[in-house]
């Protein structure tokens, strides 16, 4: 009877743990990151007996939790990347609002300001048409500016993410560790039996780790067995949890730019390492580094890029005319400075041609007797690290650098374009000062005889300071019958010129310079354009055509004052749809204002909705594997129900048979009596 009883006894025992397991599966069906439970049974060892061998019940061998280490590896991964670009298209999609907006854009500031340039075309003399300009030019400046203020509180906001989310990752790091010392303990005292309640608690805390940044988890071991414990790892192998000691990270100012944030790792020992961007991938601080570095800085940079392109190319132009009281026109724009951090290294950079400028930030690196100069946009470095390094000033996309002060190890960040929109500002507030007209006119005498004329004066360089009267000596083009003749002393040069399709500029054909060239009037009629050199260092091109007689001449002169002149606020206006940025392999400009703003606009919308369809997709990816992982781990609550009256039915059973063996021990009892 005592076997039977004992059979009954562990029957119930092994009843009671099932439903106890039931009951806990069922209260915890909607617990964040709780796996199914399951209890094992086996026999007892049977007794021997001479007829054989009888079974003596059963024993609860364990409580063990529904895991798949692989289905969680793939939960882990789609969840890592869905975070990361969630936080990305969180970001860019302020970024793509904005420039693509039609009402806070750039485009329709742009079409006003060259609006206004033309108007001073149609009607030089008006005082109202510039001050128009003028208005014009400081909104199209305003635009730019706010433009950059928005772009910087995106920045602004980025870093306060950043110190956000390292903050939120030092916080699972802790509690990881804390839960470690936990579980190790516990399946310590419980002869290595897992800690599955402690155990889903951890997992859950990696889970929302993983959401932050890409990690790798490492179990620990005690002589080749594992204790419950795990290893946290970031990056390229950085230790953020090890045994129960926790590696802090923060956000200190970068080396290289003091204004940018930088993940440190500050190990146990107190040292500080600074981690490369690149090393750090995955969740939300992936998604805000990569965007940071993507698309911010390269949307900044292209912005002052178009804004650097106004300013020097208007400015240049503006200073080849003259202004209403006849003087050469000063700065229309003031000129945005390029950035240099730190200040003090003696590092020089001058902007030599705007349009073989490129979007980006260099970083300049000493070496033992001379420099390297890096693009920080694609890794390009110069000189290559196969030649020397520069030991003087180093010509680079449009620049000239000499970073010959820096000692090796030391670096300078240089940022050509990144503050340009920002500082972008009209330099001119007195109307009369638009120079709008050209400083050399022409003027054919009433003596000439032929039908000859001179046009399209196109001013390549002037030799007076800006805001100086023009001052070259009057001279004269004469015609010989054969040749067009300048003074032949002081150094006056004429060259013809002939149209290159693919530069798209006029270039000096026929030999050297010199004080006369050939032309003819039965072939040269249709029109002939010519570069004329004169000493004063007046450089200009002007197209002749028709017959001239012998002895007819053309007769050039600074432009009076007050001239009703337009053809320097023309040059202006032609600016808007010539191209003038982002020189090719040839050094041909390919882009105008306009479609290199276009190009931005495209990129950042390009982007935007690459990411927004990777998010979509990792979306769909973190479902899948999410659905996998709970059908097996999941608590099913139909499947428990009837667990439970499973269950509850064994548990009827073995009291059955306790209550039957209790019954055949009194009847034995009663027969002894």
């Amino acid at each position: 009877m005592a076997g039977m009883l004992n059979i009954g006894v562990s029957g119930l025992n092994a009843a009671q743990a099932q439903l106890n397991t039931t009951s806990h599966n069922i209260t915890n069906a909607g617990t964040t990151g709780y796996h199914r439970q399951t209890v094992g049974q086996a026999a007892r060892e049977p007794l021997f007996t001479g007829a054989g061998f009888f079974g003596q019940g059963t024993n609860v061998t364990s409580v063990t939790r529904s895991y798949d280490q692989f289905l969680e590896a793939q939960v882990m991964q789609a969840d890592n990347r869905r975070s990361q670009y969630s936080a990305y298209s969180s970001q860019i999609g302020q970024i793509n609002n904005l420039l693509a907006d039609s009402t806070t854009g750039l485009s329709p500031s742009l079409a006003e300001f060259f609006a206004g340039v033309q108007e001073v075309a149609s009607n030089p003399t008006s005082v109202a048409a510039r001050q128009s300009l003028i208005s014009n030019g400081q909104a199209l400046a305003s635009r730019f500016q706010s433009l950059d203020t928005r772009l910087q509180e995106i920045r602004q906001g980025v870093e306060g993410n950043l110190v956000q989310t390292v903050e939120s990752i030092n916080t699972y790091a802790n509690a990881i560790a804390e839960m470690n010392q936990r579980i190790v303990v516990a399946q310590a005292g419980g002869a290595g039996t897992p800690a599955n309640d402690l155990l889903d608690q951890r997992d859950q805390l990696l889970a929302e780790l993983n959401k932050l940044v890409q990690i790798s988890v490492v179990p620990e071991t005690d002589g080749g067995k594992a204790n419950g414990g795990v290893s946290v790892f970031i990056g390229s192998g950085q230790p953020l949890v090890l045994r129960g000691t926790v590696s802090e990270f923060e956000v200190i100012p970068s080396a290289t730019d003091p204004q940018r944030g930088a993940i440190s790792m500050k190990a146990p020992g107190g040292n500080t390492i600074e981690i490369a961007e690149s090393l750090l991938t995955g969740g939300e601080l992936g998604g805000l580094l990569e965007f940071r570095r993507d698309s911010l800085d390269r949307a900044q940079n292209e912005l002052g890029l178009i804004a650097l392109g106004i300013v020097e190319t208007f400015n240049a132009q503006h200073q080849l005319g003259v202004d209403l009281e006849g003087k050469l026109g000063n700065l229309f724009f003031n000129p945005p400075s390029i950035g240099v951090q730190p200040l003090g290294t003696g590092v020089t950079v001058g902007l030599d041609d705007v349009s073989q400028l490129r979007a980006s930030d260099y970083e300049v690196i000493g070496e033992s007797g001379g420099f390297r100069v890096k693009r920080l946009s694609d890794g390009d470095v110069q000189p290559p690290l196969t030649a020397s390094a520069a030991s003087g000033a180093l010509s680079i996309d449009g620049m000239t650098i000499d970073g010959s002060s820096l000692a090796a190890g030391q670096s300078v960040l240089v940022q050509p374009t990144r503050n340009a929109a920002r500082d972008i500002s009209v330099a001119i507030t007195d109307p009369r000062k638009v120079a709008a007209g050209g400083p050399v006119s022409v003027n054919l005498p009433l003596t000439n005889q032929g039908t000859a004329k001179a046009s399209e004066i196109d001013v390549r360089s002037v030799g007076n300071v800006p805001g100086a009267q023009p001052s070259f000596a009057p001279f004269a083009l004469s015609f010989d019958g054969a040749n067009l003749a300048l003074p032949t002393t002081g150094g006056y040069t004429i060259q013809r010129l002939q149209y290159q399709a693919s530069s798209g500029e006029w270039l000096p054909v026929g030999g050297p310079a010199t004080s006369s060239t050939a032309f003819d009037p039965s072939g040269d009629a249709a029109g002939v354009r010519f570069r004329v050199v004169e000493p004063g260092g007046y450089e200009f091109d002007v197209r002749i055509s028709g017959a001239p007689q012998v002895g007819d001449r053309f007769d050039f002169a600074p432009t009076v004052a007050g001239a009703s002149d337009n053809r320097n606020a023309v040059a202006l206006g032609a600016l808007q749809t010539k191209k003038v940025l982002l020189a090719d392999a040839n050094g041909r400009p390919t882009a105008t204002f306009q479609t290199s703003y276009a190009q931005t606009v495209s990129t950042v919308g390009n982007k935007t909705r690459e990411v927004q369809v990777n998010e979509s997709a990792q979306e769909a990816l973190l479902t899948q594997a999410t659905t996998a992982r709970d059908s097996m781990s999941g608590v099913n609550l139909d499947e428990e129900a009837a667990n439970l009256v499973r269950y509850q039915l064994a548990y009827q059973a073995s009291a059955r048979v306790m209550t039957v063996a209790q019954r055949l021990f009194d009847e034995l009892i009663s027969i002894g009596r």
